[in-house]
């Protein structure tokens, strides 16, 4: 079993040391290293760490956020260490997924990143629904306004085509048909 490290800073600036040090410590005869952000989903040294590691080696970091860029991404990167049998430590947290309980903290942080994800999405969705019976909708506001459908519908009237209608009054064709509705539209106005 063959302890295989990884190293990142952020900018060219930041200094590796602290990490190497860490991680020579911990028994990592090869160190892969990145100087780049984390949210960079091109990270040439986490791709050849990754490549290099086989099965039963162990993965080591000196902290969590060094090697995902969010908890899903960490919780992904894991998960597929995990499925091609290597292992996975991170010297800060104390977390080591060839332990029992190192496995048992990691998937209660994937547990709690569902588990966040679940309530931003009901958080945002009762948001929408209050807002909606307040008579607010959520999204972008319509391009085409009351006053523009009025003066399309009167151009309309006057025999123009809905293209030009929409040219007039500056708003796209097909947004101004969605605004129209198709059963409002004389016949010679449709799309084909």
């Amino acid at each position: 079993m063959a302890a295989v490290g990884y190293a990142r800073v952020s900018t060219s600036d930041q200094d590796l040391a602290l990490q190497l040090d860490a991680l020579a410590k911990a028994g990592c005869a090869r160190v892969f290293e990145d100087k780049a952000s984390g949210a960079k989903t091109d990270r040439p040294g986490l791709t050849a760490a990754l490549a290099f590691v086989r099965k039963s080696d162990v993965l080591v970091v000196w902290k969590l956020d060094r090697l995902g860029r969010s908890l899903p991404h960490l919780i992904e990167t894991v998960t597929a260490l995990e499925i091609s049998g290597v292992g996975f430590r991170s010297l800060t947290e104390a977390i080591d997924t060839t332990t029992p309980g190192g496995k048992l903290v990691f998937h209660i942080f994937g547990a709690l990143g569902q588990f966040e994800r679940d309530l931003i999405r009901e958080r945002t969705r009762a948001g929408l629904d209050a807002a909606e019976t307040r008579g607010r909708r959520g999204g972008r506001r319509p391009v085409v306004t009351e006053d523009k459908l009025r003066r399309a519908k009167a151009f309309i009237a006057q025999g123009l085509t809905v293209r030009e209608a929409a040219a007039r009054v500056k708003v796209g064709k097909t947004a101004l048909y969605a605004a129209l509705g198709e059963e409002t539209l004389p016949a010679t106005s449709r799309p084909a």
